[in-house]
């Protein structure tokens, strides 16, 4: 099975009280994007639309890959983190998490395998995973 063009993942953190600076002080990084809930977030500065954040959240997104490696993605992302079971069980019940998985399929039959360790990973820290997977037509062209 031919491997995927490229994949994406990002780890997302989010909660009606969710304050990014105590998330990262738990995990021991800081995140690629944050918000509080009420904050106003840019949509798009060139209209000057905007809308106001309807929950916190965290996000830690990982270098994507080209051809796709989602298991290199998963061990780099969870390599800047606490493995601290308590840290993970105090988020897990207070947020919702995820981890956010994009997956481009360069031809109509790509795959992509997740190891057991990172499987184990992430159900330990009760971590949802989901992926989105794209079919090559559905590719935006190079700029």
């Amino acid at each position: 099975m031919p491997s995927l063009h490229h994949t994406t993942a990002c780890l997302r953190i989010w909660g009606e009280d969710l304050i990014p600076d105590e998330v990262s002080a738990l995990l021991g990084t800081q995140p690629s994007q944050s918000q509080i809930k009420g904050e106003t977030i840019w949509v798009c500065k060139r209209t000057g639309r905007e809308r106001i954040a309807q929950t916190g959240s965290w996000r830690l997104k990982a270098e994507d890959r080209e051809p796709g490696d989602l298991e290199a993605q998963i061990e780099a992302l969870f390599a800047q983190l606490s493995d601290d079971p308590a840290v993970w069980a105090q988020l897990q019940s207070r947020f919702e998490l995820d981890l956010f998985c994009g997956l481009f399929m360069g031809s109509s039959n790509d795959g992509e395998g997740i190891g057991s360790r990172n499987l184990r990973l992430l159900g330990e820290r009760g971590i949802e995973l989901i992926l989105d997977i794209y079919d090559p037509s559905e590719q935006a062209p190079a700029p």
